[in-house]
């Protein structure tokens, strides 16, 4: 522990904002990429448990946290689901390492995504899709050219909000990843290794920064989706 008058050094501050960045941008291209299927076929599926589906998805916008973080853990370490494919990998075990940060940050973010998207999806409804099926366009090429593209301010939306949401995460990446510098100190993490130890200087540096970085999200995300949704 350190003492009341210990100061982060600006090297250490880097690295976990640079830590933070790879970790929200990992893990926005990997619940994109999971997020638009899913998105489309609850939008449109008829399915009985579809409904159990959306409602699994949502979940870690309800639960605390670190009740989520505790079961991740649990899954996510040596004696849980995930030691089976950390072995693989060559690893004991998925917790406490940023492989384990990218998991619980997906699961976390995954929500964001899937819910603008499919409302995004339901929005366009059918029309456009049949009409590219009427000009003899496959399936997935309609998808791509058609469904995607009037998507994008939705889909962009929630990428923008899982990003965010991402950099400024704590309990579930106190949970499974702790506090280890250079591997899973995120800046959320730094933040409080700041005020606990009394280092004011560092805790204002690191909370100013990231208010002035939710704002500019807020900000852009308005003038995007604002540039993105056609005039009527």
């Amino acid at each position: 522990m350190m003492g009341p008058n210990a100061m982060f050094d600006p090297n250490s501050i880097f690295t976990a904002l640079r830590l933070s960045v790879t970790l929200a941008l990992v893990t926005v291209v990997i619940a994109v990429s999971i997020g638009i299927p899913l998105a489309w076929w609850l939008a449109y599926s008829r399915n009985w448990w579809r409904d159990v589906c959306s409602s699994i998805i949502t979940l870690p916008l309800v639960l605390p946290p670190t009740v989520l973080g505790f079961y991740l853990l649990l899954a996510l370490g040596p004696s849980g689901l995930g030691a089976v494919a950390a072995h693989i990998t060559g690893r004991s075990t998925f917790a406490f390492s940023f492989a384990g940060l990218t998991i619980g940050s997906v699961i976390a973010a995954l929500p964001y995504i899937v819910q603008s998207t499919q409302a995004a999806f339901e929005t366009i409804g059918h029309k456009p899709i049949e009409i590219a099926y009427t000009l003899r366009t496959p399936p997935l090429r309609a998808f791509l050219s058609v469904a995607l593209p009037l998507a994008a301010p939705g889909i962009i939306a929630g990428a923008v909000i899982a990003f965010a949401h991402t950099i400024g995460e704590f309990g579930l990446v106190l949970m499974i990843g702790g506090d280890i510098p250079g591997q899973t100190r995120l800046l959320s993490i730094m933040l409080f290794d700041s005020v606990e130890t009394g280092d004011w200087a560092s805790a204002h540096a690191i909370a100013g920064g990231m208010v002035a970085f939710a704002f500019m999200i807020i900000l852009i995300l308005r003038l995007t989706q604002k540039r993105l949704t056609p005039r009527t």
